[in-house]
């Protein structure tokens, strides 16, 4: 065990610069990896314990409770010293240095060394040591001089291009659940589906297998309201003062559309219920038009896969009756009515369709079965929401690569977790030089914000505007409004906020209804019945259009002998005409050869 030397006595051999911008270069990656090498090699058993360590820290918090950790101060000037000089020259100016004991210059990271290290050599600290140094420099520098929400405030005022970052945390007070809080998000009310992870919900391979697990709770989580929170309003007012650059939002609710976010500024990372796709041949309605079916339990069905089903097996049956001898007109179909009925890997395993995603199983097919053979064949309309597995919308990447980054003054994040690729990676991919505002309940570890303002996000917005002198209107915002802000402990630029007056008063959060076997069977008897009633309608509606086309097929036979008998009475007069004319002639000869001989000599 090296000696313990004072930190303040060996303080000038750390040799900080005052402002670090930019995060570690890729030489110095390099020199961690050749450290790691070094390594005693009694301690590579330990390094899933230690990585399990890391992961089970949600905060990054210096430890000022404690005489034997660093100071907050010291553990900030660490952390820029590594990224001053790399993670090599690090260990060697401070742990070879003596300058500090590793086990306390773990705690400038924000780690307690596990009990069973204890009294161990410093040899024994470096694999964490190392994982801990790699986690840092891996993360975007703190700009030091944004510290205070007065700084939150300026930032607001100044900037002319901000990017703003939203997730499900933006519309929890409308009472739609967001996606990983205990107990109240959505994958915590899922548990009681029996999936390994919730997450499958959202996962396009089991969608393409088993529709049905999503449509199970789809009901669930449909967009419901038309009204939007005032943080929704936060960021129509950015737009309306000429200060949003674009909205990537995570959110499938479509209420930034309902807030007035131009569609030019918004981009929906994760899709929305906006609108829905068959996944068959690609035919796209308003997502509204699906919701009935949604609500029912019904998985929703392309109509224009149905319309072109029908249309074949009527022309079948029309073929079958040509063979027995009796003539039947084909139906006619509007041009564009349907599209052409090639076989796809949904329809019988093989084959290619018009759409990738066509790798459906049996279970689709077995609920066309269940539900009568007119929607046999016909593609699954699945939502426009982009399900895990699936490709982020072009507009995506191209908006943020090729305009965004260039232009972005400031960067605000409000209600996410950035736990999801790749939009988790939109803030590193952004110049570091920027400033970043994080906005949430929580807050996060493996993101270095510029400031945290923790809270909930229509109280943490509604002070901000307050202090700028901005008029934020909104229904759900009450008069008389008191907000208390405090600073976090053991830091200086993360500040909780809290409405006091009036008392707040919960939110109550949209259940995922768990249904009884008793309602089940109800509810399935009311989608039978439903179903019935619309077939009925297919039915009598088939039979009106041939009653019709037969009606129509009368008429043209009418007129078509109307139109022979004119045709023959016309050519009978023209005959007539053509007999006369000749009569007339040869009474003219005549009398021309009887004047004839009259005058002869």
């Amino acid at each position: 065990m090296k000696e313990v030397v004072n930190y303040d006595d060996k303080r000038h051999l750390l040799d900080l610069e005052e402002d670090i911008t930019h995060p570690v270069a890729h030489r110095q990656l390099n020199e961690l990896e050749e450290h790691v090498n070094d390594l005693h090699e009694s301690c590579w058993e330990t390094e899933s314990i230690f990585e399990e360590i890391l992961e089970d820290i949600t905060e990054d918090k210096f430890f000022t409770d404690d005489p034997e950790a660093c100071t907050a101060e010291e553990a900030v000037e660490y952390r820029r010293l590594l990224r001053l000089v790399g993670p090599k020259v690090f260990v060697q100016r401070t742990v070879d240095a003596g300058v500090i004991p590793i086990k306390k210059l773990l705690t400038a990271f924000g780690i307690r060394a596990p009990a069973f290290l204890e009294g161990a050599s410093d040899d024994a600290y470096f694999s964490l040591l190392t994982l801990a140094m790699a986690r840092e420099i891996q993360k975007r520098a703190k700009l030091m001089k944004y510290n205070t929400i007065d700084d939150a405030v300026e930032l607001l005022k100044r900037s002319k291009n901000i990017i703003v970052l939203t997730g499900a945390g933006i519309s929890t007070s409308l009472g739609i659940p967001d996606f990983r809080s205990k107990g109240t998000g959505l994958y915590s009310k899922l548990e009681h589906l029996g999936l390994s992870d919730p997450q499958e919900v959202f996962d396009i391979n089991i969608f393409r297998q088993d529709p049905n697990i999503f449509y199970s709770v789809a009901r669930d989580i449909l967009p419901n309201t038309e009204r939007f929170s005032p943080t929704h309003a936060f960021i129509a007012l950015l737009q309306q003062k000429g200060k949003l650059l674009t909205n990537y939002s995570q959110n499938i609710d479509n209420l930034e559309a309902k807030a007035g976010i131009h569609p030019d500024k918004l981009v929906q990372c994760h899709g929305s219920f906006a609108t829905a796709t068959c996944v068959k041949c690609g035919y796209k309605v308003p997502g509204e038009s699906i919701f009935p079916e949604i609500k029912a339990g019904r998985i929703p069905r392309c109509r224009k896969c149905a319309q072109g089903s029908r249309t074949t097996n009527n022309s079948s049956r029309k073929r079958k009756l040509a063979r027995d001898g009796t003539e039947k007109k084909p139906r006619r179909v509007k041009p564009g009515e349907y599209d052409s009925n090639s076989d796809s890997e949904f329809d019988h395993g093989g084959g290619s369709g018009t759409n990738t995603n066509n790798h459906f199983s049996s279970s689709a097919d077995m609920y066309s079965s269940e539900h009568g053979s007119n929607t046999m064949g016909c593609g699954v309309m699945k939502p426009d929401i982009t399900f895990f597995g699936e490709a982020l919308p072009d507009e995506f990447s191209t908006r943020l690569t090729e305009h965004d980054r260039d232009l972005v003054d400031l960067v605000i994040v409000i209600g996410t977790s950035l736990k999801v690729a790749p939009v988790s990676e939109v803030v590193p991919f952004l110049p570091p030089h920027i400033p970043q505002i994080y906005i949430s309940r929580t807050p996060v570890s493996h993101v270095n914000f510029d400031i945290d303002l923790l809270g909930d996000c229509d109280v943490v917005v509604s002070e901000l505007c307050k202090r700028a002198g901005w008029d934020l209107e909104h229904e759900m915002i009450p008069e008389g409004q008191v907000i208390r802000t405090e600073l976090a402990e053991g830091y200086n630029s993360r500040h909780v906020f809290t409405q006091i007056e009036p008392k707040p008063k919960p939110t109550v959060v949209a259940e995922i209804t768990q249904h009884t076997p008793k309602e089940v069977a109800k509810e399935q008897r009311e989608a039978n019945r439903e179903e019935r009633r619309r077939k009925r309608e297919e039915r009598e509606r088939e039979m009106r259009e041939q009653e019709d086309i037969k009606a129509a097929a009368e008429r043209v036979k009418k007129l078509e002998k109307r139109a022979e008998k004119e045709r023959k009475r016309e050519m009978k007069e023209r005959e007539k005409e053509e007999a006369s004319g000749k009569e007339k002639e040869k009474e003219k000869e005549k009398g021309l050869r009887r004047r004839g001989r009259r005058t002869r000599p």
